[in-house]
């Protein structure tokens, strides 16, 4: 259950803290005041999409936490594999929005990415809102509700798999299965691109090899000047010493020097041990210049081999690793073809075997979709009689249709709203009013088949009004009697149902502007109840209408 929501510099919203508790809780304020960036600030802690739009103007990053506590299973077991302790069975969650567009999330202390805070929150709030009415119009949509009542999530995953599989195979099929131009063209093809590799003799690591000795090749010349040099230096010439013989010298001085002062012992040894080195130094240079033999057609060899790799990188990979690795795909492609009779049969026994899995997955999982479609059906329309459409008939259509990642099922919701009328699709039949109904009847359905304790519905009243609307209130409160429900309403006849009565107001100071969050005592329900009914002034008639409601409101 969500206790405790604090939300800083998110859009109007500077500063507020707002304490839930069970029950129906009911927030209102005029249009504009803030009502959706609370759920919009609900939403960042789930882990859902974000954007740095939310930030407060002038304003560095935005924050949102929560608390919630009494844990369902779900929950418990998400944080377990996540390696997140909540033996108190309580969760804090925060998150913080940068104004670069990073997101710091964390859970009970522990940093969490944005997917695994997605992951959890899943687990721990359901939201309704508008675009949940948008996709009840999208029929493509509609096998979703009854996969959901059904529970069919395993059996889902299990078709997804053997979908996927029967498809791999059916490509390579399908590859196999072209006319004898196009097969004739494809082994050219092939042969040609693995003669070329094969007759460039790729080796890994050659390019890299090859770079650096062009680099010694175009540089020799002065590469042997500089190396003479040194050498003459060390070694000395006609006209002066070398470094070597003046080390020598100076170490023989400092030998006889440290025979008769033994402080003198350190400096004469570091002095012979760097005659020793430059000694070695001079060797090592000699050696390599007698190993510079350098070919004059060497580096045209060199520069044709790189010229060679280069055309095959552009064709066929970046680098030796990838060259050699299309040769391979290759050689297994031509050798399929060239032996693609033999292998035609093969695969189109397993094809068939895969067909038939497949097949009996799907029946499986259409059997069950027309199972719970029944029993879904049934359970919406009592929904719907209770909101006031009775008369209403409600259908589910299940045709067959070609396979795909859904199963081979298609699905989709009829209503007709008046008696006598022909069922017809939701988006040309329903109101704004009746979707709002139908989502909420459906949504009330689908409550029964998981554990979440905390459902939102955002103005699920839209369209709605009168007897309609106070019967969308009594549901409400029906559920959030084994429930936590939120609620964003511009209706008395919703609000005046609450346990807890949120107002969202705003205010304007220094040209800038300022959400309130405010809990209401009973007064205070009251006055925003008669706001609600009576617009600008509350009259001592709407006041005593409201009280009136909040009273009536008791009985249910």
């Amino acid at each position: 259950m969500l206790s405790n929501l604090k939300i800083s510099n998110i859009a109007i919203i500077k500063e507020a803290v707002v304490d839930f508790d069970n029950g129906l809780n009911v927030l209102t304020g005029e249009t504009g005041a803030g009502k959706s960036i609370i759920i919009d600030a609900i939403n960042a802690i789930l882990g859902e999409r974000t954007s740095r739009e939310l930030i407060r103007t002038g304003c560095d990053s935005a924050e949102v936490s929560a608390f919630f506590d009494d844990l369902n299973d779900s929950v418990k077991l998400i944080l377990n594999e996540l390696g997140i302790d909540c033996e108190d069975e309580s969760l804090a969650i925060s998150r913080k929005i940068a104004i670069d567009g990073k997101n710091i999330c964390k859970v009970n202390g522990v940093s969490v990415t944005v997917s695994m805070l997605k992951k959890i929150g899943q687990s721990l709030i359901n939201v309704h809102g508008q675009l949940d009415n948008h996709n009840l119009l999208n029929e493509e949509l509609h096998y979703t509700y009854i996969d959901s009542f059904a529970e069919n999530n395993d059996i889902l995953e299990e078709y997804f798999n053997a979908y996927n599989d029967y498809c791999t195979c059916k490509k390579r099929f399908d590859n196999l299965i072209v006319n004898e131009n196009e097969k004739a063209r494809k082994i050219d093809l092939l042969s040609y691109q693995i003669k070329e590799i094969e007759d460039a003799c790729v080796k890994i690591g050659e390019w890299e090899e090859l770079e650096k000795r062009k680099k010694v090749l175009q540089n020799a010349e002065q590469l042997l000047n500089l190396v003479n040099n040194a050498v003459e230096i060390i070694n000395g010439n006609d006209n002066f010493s070398g470094v070597a013989d003046m080390l020598n010298t100076v170490s023989n001085s400092l030998i006889k020097a440290s025979a008769y002062d033994e402080t003198l012992n350190n400096v004469s040894n570091t002095i012979s041990e760097m005659s020793y080195s430059i000694a070695d130094c001079a060797r090592e240079l000699n050696s390599f210049l007698y190993s510079l033999d350098v070919d004059p057609n060497e580096l045209d060899i060199i520069e044709e081999r790189l010229d060679v790799l280069f055309r095959l990188s552009k064709k066929y990979g970046p680098n030796e690793t990838e060259i050699l690795e299309f040769l391979e795909k290759a050689q297994k492609e031509l050798e399929e073809i060239t032996f693609s009779d033999k292998l035609k049969d093969q695969l189109e026994i397993e094809l068939n075997q895969k067909y038939e899995v497949l097949d009996r997955i799907n029946r499986k999982l259409s059997a069950n979709r027309q199972k719970y479609g029944k029993i879904f059906i049934d359970k919406v329309k009592n929904e719907l009689t209770f909101l006031d459409m009775a008369s209403i008939s409600f259908k589910i259509v299940q045709n067959r249709k070609s396979f795909d990642e859904t199963g081979a099922d298609e699905i989709y919701f009829l209503i007709s709203a008046n008696v006598g009328e022909e069922p017809k699709p939701l988006s040309k039949i329903a109101s704004g009013g009746e979707l709002s109904r139908i989502m909420l009847a459906i949504k009330n359905v689908l409550a029964s088949k998981d554990n979440i304790q905390t459902l939102i519905f955002d103005e699920v009243d839209t369209g709605v009004s009168g007897r309609a609307a106070q019967k969308i209130g009594i549901k409400l409160k029906e559920v959030s009697k084994n429930r936590q429900v939120l609620c964003v309403t511009h209706l008395a006849q919703i609000a005046c149902f609450a346990d807890n009565h949120f107002l969202i107001s705003k205010s304007e100071s220094e040209n800038k502007t300022y959400t309130k969050v405010e809990n209401l005592d009973k007064e205070g329900k009251i006055r925003e109840l008669a706001r609600i009914i009576g617009g600008i002034e509350a009259t001592q008639l709407s006041l005593d209408t409201a009280a009136e409601m909040i009273e009536n409101a008791k009985k249910y």
